[in-house]
């Protein structure tokens, strides 16, 4: 048999466009069998390097025994070890361009060594058998602007942990565990994705996984990639979506990572002005150079096509595109034009978005951007960035601020609560409870409610069917849907105990209702993008702190009317406007669902500079979701 495995003329010039969308396949470790020998082809890009070698378990981590052989003007180096298997640990052994001597993990390893070991494992990512058929077919059809999208967000590590013990002092549950213990969670309350935070390798739990060394890694702390493969599998088979936090605005300074790589830069800027975050104290991607922005797009499609996941949602975008981003004066370098624009990660978003969507239709490509940059969700063609979706960073900062305060005070603040709809349709919107705001003193979700405790949990019912009926997908953090008391940490798991509380019971029991309303009803997400799709009733009835509007189904059919009191204090005479003399039946309360419901005629009495308008009495932090 001749070579199977090597990096042709093809490859290189693909990777020097950067479009060598399957590059992963070659570059990194992969089994083979050459000249009827069976063993392991490496390749790794090392542009400077005056020499490289592969060390490892299968050669006794001798410097001198495997070296790698440079393929080509563009540095990349391969070669094939006869005898290397799967399970085994290796490194590149680098001679510098100044003679440094460099041991780097592969940054294309598809598995990684246990922290805080800091080597590559060998593994076979092509023997997975997938049984998700169904789910993929179905996928390319899926709409995120007509589709219901509730999205949980999960740190694997710390949402549920088995009793720490001697011989397993993490506790964690591994990716087969996992799977169905979420999976059935995700069922009951009625989510419709998954979102988990740190899946790809990362040296230090501290950095919840934001802080990346093996891009093409599941983190071995829960398993192998076979192992992540058959999460994601499993999720599928139970028809619930999996969105994966991705990282390309940054990475760690480690040794062994992808920093001053050959002992130049090679992933990064030279000039520290452009390949530095001061505050982060990690290194910033040079999204020019080709070989990079392929390194980074290949790695998207390596989690969705070969990973089967259904999006991803990137981290930190405010960061790559402002050059003066966390920066002083004299910290960073303008463009071309003189501007804080980075033209070159304006280019990569497009670039990327335009291929995995293009190349995956019905995934979803999700933008954390923190700003009011303009067209984060227009289409790349139309001088767009090109996602799916964007975080309402906006929208959850103005609701926590309400939130938070005494209700008294609520009255001088209602401009919060409406404030998002002026803005609500010029993006694709997630309205986010993330991890980032139950974190570092900021209280967990109840906690930052006013009152005694039977209060905070009024407040939050509230608070979450204000969140429910306004535009945009949904998404939650773990915990924040049964009460957690204590802020989030990912050394302990979520405090499950509480479920043992009738309160806590009542609360989850009552966002599960919430989520089951959501996906029942189109009115509630089939035309997020709509404007004539969602009408106040009444926006400024400051001075009792009740908020009403009605959700329109794209249909016409079944509409859905919310009225949400955030004071104590209850109106039994309150009387809402309608938009049409019809009956309004009253499927929802501040008790949760309500399975025969009670209906209420309109009737010819103006109330909200309306025609027609009904009375009913609203609790004190009264809710009423009401369909027409």
């Amino acid at each position: 048999m001749g070579k199977k495995l090597q990096f042709t003329e093809l490859d290189q010039y693909l990777f020097g466009q950067g479009t060598n969308y399957d590059i992963y396949r070659k570059l990194g470790a992969h089994p083979d069998t050459q000249n009827r020998k069976k063993g392991v082809y490496f390749a790794v890009w090392a542009p400077n390097a005056q020499a490289v070698s592969v060390v490892g378990e299968f050669n006794e981590w001798d410097t001198e025994k495997n070296p790698m052989k440079k393929v080509g003007p563009i540095g990349v180096y391969e070669t094939f070890v006869p005898g290397a298997k799967i399970g085994q640990l290796y490194k590149f052994y680098i001679t510098g361009a100044h003679g440094e001597e460099l041991y780097k993990a592969d940054p294309y390893a598809n598995a990684a060594e246990m922290r805080p070991g800091t080597a590559s494992r060998i593994t076979d990512i092509t023997n997975y058998k997938w049984k998700d058929d169904t789910w993929m077919k179905n996928r390319e059809n899926f709409d995120p602007d007509t589709s219901a999208m509730s999205i949980y967000e999960v740190h694997p590590g710390s949402w549920m942990k088995h009793p720490q013990t001697a011989e397993d002092e993490d506790g964690f549950y591994s990716y087969r565990e996992l799977a169905p213990k979420l999976a059935q969670y995700v069922k009951k309350m009625g989510y419709t994705h998954v979102e988990l935070m740190g899946i790809a390798e990362h040296p230090f739990d501290g950095s919840w996984g934001y802080q990346v060394t093996g891009y093409y890694a599941p983190t071995s702390r829960y398993g192998t990639p076979q192992d992540f493969k058959y999460l994601v599998d499993y999720l599928h088979r139970q028809k619930i979506g999996i969105i994966l936090d991705w990282v390309p605005a940054h990475f760690p300074k480690d040794a062994h990572g992808l920093a001053n790589f050959d002992g130049t830069a090679v992933y990064e800027h030279a000039d520290p002005r452009q390949g530095e975050h001061p505050d982060w104290g990690t290194k910033i991607y040079n999204y020019g150079r080709p070989e990079v922005k392929n390194f980074l797009i290949a790695n998207a499609l390596y989690w969705v096509e070969e990973c089967h996941v259904d999006g991803l949602r990137v981290d930190a975008v405010a960061s790559m595109l402002y050059l003066d981003y966390g920066k002083k004066d004299g910290e960073w370098i303008a463009n071309k034009y003189g501007g804080n624009k980075n033209l070159e990660a304006i280019e990569f978003f497009k670039h990327l978005n335009t291929v995995v969507l293009g190349r995956n239709h019905g995934t979803v490509m999700i933008a954390e951007e923190s700003t009011a940059w303009p067209m984060v969700t227009g289409k790349a063609e139309d001088d767009g960035l090109g996602f799916s979706l964007k975080w309402n960073m906006g929208w959850m900062n103005d609701f926590l601020e309400y939130m938070k305060l005494d209700p008294y005070f609520r009255k001088f603040n209602h401009n919060k609560m409406t404030f998002s709809m002026t803005y609500a349709y010029s993006e694709k919107y997630v309205l986010v409870l993330s991890h980032d705001e139950v974190v570092h003193l900021k209280c967990s979700m109840l906690e930052k409610m006013p009152g005694e405790l039977d209060d905070k949990f009024k407040n939050l019912k509230a608070g979450y069917t204000f969140m429910f009926g306004h535009p945009g997908k949904k998404l939650l953090f773990m915990g924040q849907d049964f009460g957690q008391l204590r802020e989030w940490s990912e050394a302990r798991e979520l405090d499950w105990y509480l479920l043992g509380e009738e309160n806590h019971q009542k609360l989850q029991q009552y966002v599960s209702d919430l989520l089951h309303i959501y996906r029942k009803y189109p009115a509630l997400y089939g035309a997020d993008n709509d404007p004539s799709a969602f009408e106040w009733i009444n926006a400024n009835d400051g001075d009792r702190s009740i908020f009403s509007f009605v959700r329109k189904s794209p249909t016409g059919r079944n509409n859905i009317l919310i009225v949400c009191n955030f004071t104590p204090v209850a109106r039994p005479d309150y009387r809402v406007g309608v938009p049409k003399k019809k009956q309004y039946k009253l499927i929802m309360d501040e008790q949760g669902l309500l399975p025969k419901g009670k209906v209420f005629k309109a009737e010819k009495k103006n109330c909200d500079n309306r025609e027609f308008s009904f009375a009913y009495p609203l609790e004190a932090y009264g809710v009423g979701v009401f369909t027409y």
